[in-house]
């Protein structure tokens, strides 16, 4: 399996449902909490002072579903995100959204246009119908495709990230996981080595660790006197499909310059210095977010994943939780959970996956609980976390996924948007209850 380095291109998701109502209370309510904003109603009716209701909003889409002949899932729900680093201005944002419906063949169909800024990443979404006037379905052969080429055309257009600074990357680079019975371990893991610092921030050996260890690979520090002088160096290991050391290790010497320890501790001080604060509010929103929907560990560490965010956990001998790192393979960036604050430390998720009483609590929300429960009481999960982690005394850290098993670590369209999923759930619990 190809790893292959995501250079933040603009993302475009396309959600499709019958719940036209759900899709604009789920952005009307961005609106109303002072959360978003309305930037454009194409061919749509509007209102003398600009203030909307879901029902006025619905009147426009009405003669559209009411000649709708057989298309189940009518509702269009698109999700465009830039790179966190673009600056993109209200006017620019229209332009986009105009671009790409015209793009996709919805020029001549009602759809409205929201900016959404209740997290760093300022993104907008677009609300339409999948059918014409006339009832039909409006092809979306070949969807996927063409949105890509349209995000990248756009990039182009308004001199977005990655267009503007994709020259100065390796777009070609490739990382793929030690396979030990491929044979030639040290080339494998040196490809990885000499590289990874050009594409990764990270800031210290730890999180270093936490990165290798998604490629099977793993990085010791040893220490000792040669000759009366203190000696200070690194040695790799690979790491079988259950994350354990498999053969002989390879000094950093042997792999090139930048596996060296001085290398490193260089590149520690540059990442501390370059990773933004937008980076670590994106990451936390990503883990708030899975937090809301998932239902225990596993979940979790998946609904991440599905995100382009590993999550990579330690246990000791016991089973308990004494190390969590997230790697963000959007903005490149990795974290020890407790660099991202105390409500997100090692200590908070073993307590919480614990007693799986987190749906619809955020890390900071469910911190004092936590240190309010026993150690003593902690019962060891039966599922296991999808990447295991060295650590130096070398424990069994009850690995038995591969990562073969899980395709697409590095997907190249954003997954899910769980806070609307939650947001959906919550108003078909309500509309349950009023039938009752």
């Amino acid at each position: 399996m190809e790893m292959l380095k995501n250079n933040n291109p603009m993302i475009a998701k396309i959600g499709r449902s019958s719940n036209l109502y759900s899709a604009l209370a789920y952005n009307h309510h961005k609106v109303e909490k002072g959360q978003g904003q309305i930037l454009l109603m194409n061919k749509m009716v509007e209102s003398s002072d600009g203030m909307y209701t879901i029902p006025q909003l619905m009147r426009s889409f009405d003669p559209y579903l009411a000649s709708n002949l057989k298309t189940e899932k009518h509702t269009l729900h698109i999700s465009l995100n830039p790179d966190p680093n673009d600056k993109v201005s209200d006017e620019v944002f229209v332009k986009i959204a105009e671009d790409y419906m015209n793009g996709i063949g919805y020029e001549e169909q009602p759809y409205m246009v929201f900016k959404h800024t209740d997290i760093d990443r300022t993104h907008i979404h677009i609300v339409s119908v999948c059918v014409d006037e006339n009832g039909r379905k409006i092809s979306d052969q070949f969807e996927k495709r063409r949105s890509m080429n349209i995000c990248r055309q756009l990039e182009n257009t308004y001199n977005l990230w990655p267009a503007a600074k994709r020259k100065n990357f390796k777009n070609n680079l490739v990382f793929k996981p030690v396979d030990y019975q491929r044979g030639n371990i040290k080339h494998q893991i040196a490809s990885v080595i000499r590289n990874i610092a050009d594409v990764y921030s990270f800031k210290t050996l730890g999180e270093y660790n936490a990165l290798l260890s998604i490629f099977n690979i793993a990085v010791e520090k040893i220490e000792g006197e040669l000759h009366g002088k203190p000696q200070r160096g690194l040695v790799y290991f690979a790491l079988d499909k259950n994350k354990h050391k498999i053969g002989n290790p390879y000094k950093a010497s042997r792999i090139g310059r930048g596996a060296l320890l001085p290398a490193l501790e260089s590149h520690f001080l540059k990442s501390k210095e370059s990773i933004l604060q937008s980076n670590k509010t994106e990451i936390k929103g990503w883990i708030d977010n899975a937090l809301k929907v998932s239902l225990h560990e596993k979940d979790f560490v998946e609904k991440l994943k599905s995100v382009g965010v590993n999550t990579v956990i330690r246990r000791n001998e016991g089973g308990r939780i004494y190390g969590i790192t997230f790697i963000d393979h959007n903005t490149q960036t990795v974290w020890n959970g407790s660099n991202l604050g105390k409500g997100y430390s090692a200590a908070v998720f073993s307590d919480l996956w614990k007693n799986q009483e987190h749906l619809n609590k955020p890390c900071d929300a469910i911190q004092a609980e936590a240190k309010s429960l026993s150690i003593n009481q902690f019962l060891p999960l039966q599922l296991n976390p999808l990447f295991g982690f060295l650590n130096d005394d070398n424990d069994d850290l009850r690995d038995t996924e591969s990562m073969d098993s899980f395709p697409g670590l590095l997907p190249t369209v954003q997954g899910e948007d769980y806070e609307e999923q939650f947001f959906s759930q919550q108003m078909r619990k309500r509309k349950k209850k009023r039938k009752r």
